[in-house]
């Protein structure tokens, strides 16, 4: 599996190496260079969105020794890097993320349970942003090839949207967990518990799901904002439609790309598709999506590095602990 991922990386750094070669390199780092600082508008501008991401997940939490916002907030920072910069090492950041938070002091079933919802209703956020990009995009434009195309897509979305939900009624949540155990067993960190019980308790929260998918539609859109500050940096003005409907097909499309680590290549193509579609040409979409990427570089690498940390301060305590325990002498 590892040989076909590394193989899929490979594939989609060629393909976005040859997308920034078609656009034109030099267009291309001539509006890199121009945003200089604006970088750091684009990381702190994320932070918003991952404080929107953190309050929904901490609101799947168990309200009795439930974690302060700031310490949610540090696990989905670095469930986020290991998402972004390990998918070739098949690490899952929910696992992390579900980790971080039993040594947080949230119980092994209830951070578990909390990853595996959260995942689940950050997605169902997903498809109604992908389902209100379409519509955007058909109103937007006058084109019936362009319409025909939205359309088929809003109703692709629907089938899959209805294919998880029968799937979660048939075992779904079970299949989840298992993948959580076993990526959990094969890194040789403690196991993540016995979660089903736990998840079915909180999928029969309704308000709770209500203000975590509520919290996630914020994150979502808040993603069209990033968008217009991006371009706008890189000296192309787009409205708030226009950035919305950017970021739900450029965010469809790197869902789509799921075997391709980090959609390599694929995120790439998608805005650009999207961007001239609205007449915005190839170097803007190329530029956003190499923004974006930087961005997630600038918070993964240190949310990788405070990870490490984490694990070598609890390796050195376990070791101690151990190595404290008196052992027992003949004739005591």
């Amino acid at each position: 599996m590892r040989v076909w991922l590394t193989l899929a990386a490979v594939l989609g750094l060629s393909m976005t190496a040859a997308l920034i070669a078609w656009t034109g390199y030099a267009e291309i780092l001539d509006a890199m260079t121009r945003v200089g600082w604006g970088l750091a508008a684009i990381v702190g501008f994320h932070l918003v969105q991952l404080m929107a991401s953190a309050l929904a997940w901490q609101t799947l939490l168990p309200a009795p020794g439930r974690p302060t916002l700031g310490t949610v907030m540090g696990a989905r920072w670095i469930r986020e890097g290991v998402n972004n910069l390990l998918s070739v090492a098949q690490i899952g950041g929910e696992v992390v993320g579900a980790r971080l938070l039993n040594l947080a002091g949230v119980s092994l079933g209830a951070s578990g349970a909390s990853a595996t919802v959260d995942l689940l209703v950050e997605g169902a956020g997903q498809f109604a942003l992908t389902v209100l990009g379409l519509l955007l995009l058909i109103a937007a434009q006058d084109n019936p090839q362009v319409t025909l195309w939205a359309t088929v897509g809003i109703v692709l979305a629907v089938v899959v949207a209805l294919a998880v939900a029968t799937a979660q009624r048939s075992g779904l949540f079970k299949f989840v967990e298992r993948a959580l155990l076993r990526m959990a067993e094969k890194h040789k960190w403690q196991s993540l518990g016995e979660v089903t019980t736990a998840v079915r308790t909180l999928c029969g929260d309704r308000r709770r799901l209500g203000v975590a998918f509520i919290w996630h539609s914020i994150s979502w859109l808040l993603g069209g904002f990033e968008v217009m500050l991006i371009l706008y940096l890189v000296g192309v003005a787009v409205d708030f439609r226009q950035g919305l409907i950017i970021e739900s097909l450029g965010q469809m499309m790197r869902a789509l790309g799921f075997f391709v680590p980090a959609s390599l290549g694929v995120q790439e193509g998608g805005y650009m598709m999207v961007c001239t579609v609205l007449g915005l040409g190839p170097a803007p979409a190329i530029e956003l999506s190499l923004l974006k990427r930087i961005r997630e570089l600038v918070l993964g690498i240190p949310a990788m590095i405070a990870w490490q940390v984490i694990e070598v301060r609890l390796l050195a305590a376990t070791g101690s602990e151990t190595a404290a325990v008196p052992v027992p002498v003949k004739g005591d």
